[in-house]
């Protein structure tokens, strides 16, 4: 486990960076009242420790048409397979090669995974769901959502747990 030391200058450009990842180092030094070469060490050394972990450009699902949205919950039988491989390492395997899924996440409870598609539309996500997600070795049971209207949506992590108001400094542990 390796740590970081970050003070209020690294937590306000990670959050200009988060609202606008396009935005120049210069324009970042100017609303903290940092010269761009400090805002520009200072976004190496966190790109360096892994805290930003990439840049990218979010798109609007719809526009391009991707109009439905599903959260798809998806329980695995308990067995290997003959290969020896668990069902949960090929279902993995499986999902991260599939584009339609935008995430996958490993729960506890009901399901073992909740897996967050996109389609076109509802004939698409069903011709997903029957001949690809449900043909995965292992797949017992899936159960889908089909997302109405998004209430909210962002990417954007809150980092007020970070400061303290005795502290100006504060210790990010990661894993690397």
């Amino acid at each position: 486990m390796s740590s970081i030391q970050v003070d209020r200058y690294d937590l306000e450009i990670l959050n200009a960076l988060q609202r606008d990842g396009r935005a120049t180092n210069g324009t970042i030094g100017e609303k903290i009242h940092l010269s761009t070469s400090q805002v520009s060490r200072r976004i190496q050394r966190l790109e360096e420790a892994q805290v930003i972990g990439q840049y990218a450009a979010l798109l609007n699902a719809e526009i391009v048409g991707l109009g439905v949205e599903a959260f798809t919950f998806v329980t695995l039988g308990r067995h290997g397979d003959r290969h020896g491989d668990s069902h949960a390492e090929s279902f993995e395997r499986a999902v991260t090669d599939m584009p339609q899924v935008l995430e996958c996440i490993s729960v506890t409870g009901e399901s073992d995974y909740i897996v967050r598609v996109v389609a076109p539309d509802l004939a698409t996500f069903s011709d997903f769901m029957m001949k690809k997600l449900l043909r995965l070795p292992g797949v017992i049971n899936v159960k889908s959502t089909i997302t109405l209207k998004k209430v909210k949506g962002t990417h954007v992590l809150p980092l007020d747990h970070i400061t303290q108001p005795a502290q100006t400094e504060r210790r990010l542990v990661f894993n690397r």
